[in-house]
């Protein structure tokens, strides 16, 4: 998975998506009902770390894959909405089994 911008684009989504719905899900409920920050604090730096990287892994399959602009814009909009990433990792993996890298 690892060999290829777009399988490394989709290892970093899943990560990335997984740790947005960590993010909502417990940290932010910790921080507003528990009074507990440190879980935002942790978590919130990490997904933002992995955001940069998903980021980058988004603008090198682009421009390795030769995506139109309108494709690279959904990439985005899938990391900012939740659920988003694991979305778009299903046009990815259709677009991985069509085309193999030669």
């Amino acid at each position: 998975m690892l060999q290829t911008a777009l399988g490394r684009l989709r290892l970093i989504g899943l990560i990335e998506g997984t740790s947005f719905l960590l993010l909502l899900t417990i940290a932010m409920p910790l921080k507003y009902v528990a009074g507990r920050p440190e879980a935002v604090k942790y978590i919130g730096w990490a997904h933002g770390v992995l955001f940069m990287l998903y980021l980058l892994a988004l603008m090198h399959a682009a421009s390795e894959r030769d995506w139109p602009l309108r494709r690279l814009f959904l990439g985005f909009v899938a990391a900012v909405v939740p659920l988003g990433p694991f979305v778009f990792d299903a046009s990815l993996r259709r677009e991985q089994a069509a085309a193999p890298p030669a």
